[in-house]
Order: C-alpha cells, then sequence, then structure tokens
C-alpha cells in the first residue's frame, strides 16, 4: 500500500514535521468531557496522542500499520502496540473482544480504503468515539493552482456517511500552517506524509508551482466526531 509505504519512508523525520497532527490529536483530547482510563488509538503513529494525555491510563492499544512509526512510540507497562491495519476487518471486530473507554483516531482514517465499512463497523461497538478525519479542504489553494483534484473525501460527505451509522457530534475545523519559504512548505509536505504518497506534477511543472505559489501557508480541514 502507498499509504503505508510512505508513511515508513518518513518515519524518522515525521516528529518534525506533524504540528498540525499534534494540534488535532490536542483537539480530539480537549473535546473528550471523560478521562478515559482504557484507550484504543486507531492509526497511532509514533505516538502522539498517547504523550497529550495527561491523566493516568490503564491501558493503551496503539494500532498501526507502519513497523517505522511504531518503533518510534512511547512503550511502558499499560501500552500494547499492534502492528495491523484499520481496513482490515478483523482487526475491528476484535476491539468488541475487550471493554474500553474509549476509541480514538486523530489524523488516520482519511486512508481507510473503505471509510463507509469502518464506520459501520465502529458504530457497531457502541465504545464512545473520538475521531479526526482530514478533508478535501486540506491544500485546497494548493489543488487549485496546480490543477489536480483532492486526495480526500469532503468534509460533507464524511459526515453523511458517519450519521447513517453513528449519533455523534459533527465539528468542521479549518486551520493553517505559515511557512518561511514555498520550498520548506513543500519540504513538509513530502515528509509528514499527509500527501500519502501521490506525486502527479512532473519535476518542471513542481518547479513552476513552487515559483508562482501565491501563499505562504498552507491549509487544513478536518472533521472531528465525538460520541
Amino acid at each position: 500500500m502507498r499509504v503505508r509505504d510512505e508513511f515508513s519512508r518518513h518515519a524518522d523525520s515525521y516528529g518534525e514535521c506533524n504540528r498540525i497532527q499534534v494540534e488535532v490529536a490536542q483537539k480530539l483530547l480537549d473535546m473528550t468531557s471523560d478521562y478515559p482510563r482504557r484507550i484504543v488509538d486507531l492509526g497511532c503513529g509514533s505516538g502522539t496522542l498517547y504523550q497529550l494525555i495527561d491523566w493516568e491510563v490503564d491501558y493503551f492499544v496503539g494500532v498501526d500499520f507502519s513497523s517505522g512509526m511504531l518503533a518510534l512510540h512511547p512503550v511502558s507497562a499499560e501500552v500494547e502496540l499492534r502492528l495491523a491495519d484499520f481496513n482490515d476487518p478483523l482487526v475491528l471486530a476484535e476491539l468488541q473482544k475487550r471493554v474500553y473507554d474509549r476509541i480514538y483516531s486523530a489524523s488516520a482514517l482519511q486512508w481507510a480504503e473503505d471509510l463507509e465499512a469502518i464506520f459501520q463497523a465502529l458504530g457497531g461497538i457502541k465504545t464512545p468515539l473520538s475521531l479526526a478525519i482530514f478533508t478535501s479542504g486540506t491544500f485546497k489553494t494548493l489543488h487549485k493552482v496546480a490543477h489536480i483534484p483532492p486526495l480526500l473525501r469532503s468534509g460533507e460527505e464524511i459526515i453523511a456517511m458517519a450519521k447513517k451509522y453513528m449519533n455523534a457530534k459533527y465539528e468542521l475545523f479549518e486551520t493553517t500552517l505559515p511557512f518561511e519559504s514555498v520550498l520548506e512548505m513543500f519540504r513538509y509536505i513530502k515528509r509528514s506524509g499527509v500527501s500519502g504518497g501521490r506525486s502527479v506534477l512532473s519535476f518542471t511543472q513542481t518547479k513552476a508551482l513552487m515559483k508562482h505559489y501565491p501563499l505562504n501557508y498552507l491549509e487544513f480541514e478536518v472533521v472531528f466526531i465525538s460520541t
């Protein structure tokens, strides 16, 4: 899978480039009204969510398909890391065999191969959910200037899909990330994993885009789902 390869390839530098992911994970935790002690993190990556938790946790399961990312995740007696793909129905079915207080997923489910099937499975588990999913509003000016279609689903599409399977609160959140130069911006795109490994522009096209890009920041849009 190309997305998996992209995250594994840049695992070592991910910590330097995940500023937006940190912001998203912190917002997910701030939106949590309780203090869950038995937690699952789908697409846990290098441990951004776990490191931001400021209450005592009894049991934390981190699931990710990148061995490179899991190698960077903090470990402790209460942490169990699983090298697994949340696209596998058996992985989600396994969650029903234990009791958890909350299932989180921060900045991962936008890469789902079948997001509706995952929503259906999570809705059937009945465990409280805190999900953050990037939308097609991410990099919207970049897509427009480069004349390339968005890689991700729209926020409206994600919310409509989720409403079929879960009674939840939904928030569409927008933020930006400034850069000192367009070159720095494009390096961020390459190293952060947010492009999903997609490369649709030639070197000449990329160079021209960098020369004429009108902004000194990137836009991000995220759907927050909480039950």
